[in-house]
């Protein structure tokens, strides 16, 4: 049985939660509910803190789990990043006082505060940039600064508007780009069942990111209209009854959708349907 870790609470818990209901897994009901098993699929969730998610896989406890990038990082554990799952996405910043520094070699010799003090340690470790201290804080560190607890901050990244309300500013190149992610151990065999939870999770993101569509196509326009829709491999191309027009379904990205029809209108393609999908790659 496939032992998966969850996150149990947080901004990964919900989304990770309906990922798995979507991909047929069996999900809880009961926030309280610690341990989940799933027999008919022949899993079993366990719901830990985000943080811990990570040093779970890595000592063997489970099999594997969801996590965010930076966590996974931030633990220094042997576990590694199996499959990248596509929401919870963040930007990972150095930060100061406004106006102050432009370039993360500036942080040379100052004290940086953080929540990830591993991740920002073996960030500025293979750059060679040595601070005068890497400062472990648990929650908002945007104070830190005007405190005098450190020169710089590390932190999470969004929009921006609590730094600039704290008087800050971020500077340098990301230090991450972050989004959830499935890990595993790196020293051991693949678990039984990791290829199907990872084939499940896959066609997942495939439905959430692409539609299935289909139209109908003069045959001598057929060429012109696969393509604007060239599908992820090759579109089915299927002749009509009539001989003069042929059916075409393909998938096409979800974003692209109203662009991709009024493309097929111009060329002369009618009775376009667009459906979501389940997507499984084989």
């Amino acid at each position: 049985m496939l032992r998966i870790a969850v996150p149990n609470k947080g901004s990964l818990s919900e989304p990770a939660c309906d990922m798995l209901r979507e991909a047929g897994y069996r999900q809880r009901r009961d926030s309280r509910e610690l341990v989940l098993p799933d027999p008919d699929n022949d899993v079993e969730f366990f719901f830990l803190r985000p943080r811990d998610v990570a040093v779970y896989v890595g000592a063997g406890t489970v099999d594997v789990g969801i996590t965010g990038r930076d966590l996974l990082i931030d633990s220094a554990s042997s576990a590694v990043e199996h499959l990248p799952l596509g929401f919870a996405r963040s930007t990972f910043r150095f930060a100061g006082t406004a106006g102050t520094l432009t370039d993360a070699r500036q942080v040379a010799g100052l004290r940086v505060a953080t929540s990830y003090s591993e991740l920002v340690a073996a960030y500025l470790r293979e750059r060679g940039i040595e601070p005068a201290a890497v400062v472990r804080l648990d929650g908002a560190v945007e104070s830190a600064i005007q405190l005098g607890v450190a020169d710089v901050i590390a932190d999470v990244v969004e929009t921006g508007s609590t730094l600039r309300a704290a008087g800050l500013e971020v500077f340098g190149e990301p230090i991450l780009r972050s989004e959830a992610v499935l890990v595993r151990r790196a020293d051991v065999d693949q678990p039984a069942g990791l290829d199907v939870l990872t084939r499940r999770l896959q066609g997942v993101l495939t439905a959430r990111e692409y539609v299935l569509m289909d139209y109908d196509v003069p045959l001598e326009l057929v060429e012109q209209a696969v393509a604007i829709t060239p599908g992820l491999e090759s579109p089915t191309v299927s002749p009509l009854h009539n001989g003069q027009w042929a059916a075409v379904r393909a998938m096409v990205p979800r974003s692209q959708t109203n662009r991709v029809m009024d493309s097929l209108y111009d060329v002369g393609a009618r009775a376009i349907l667009v459906t979501s999908i389940l997507a499984c790659r084989i």
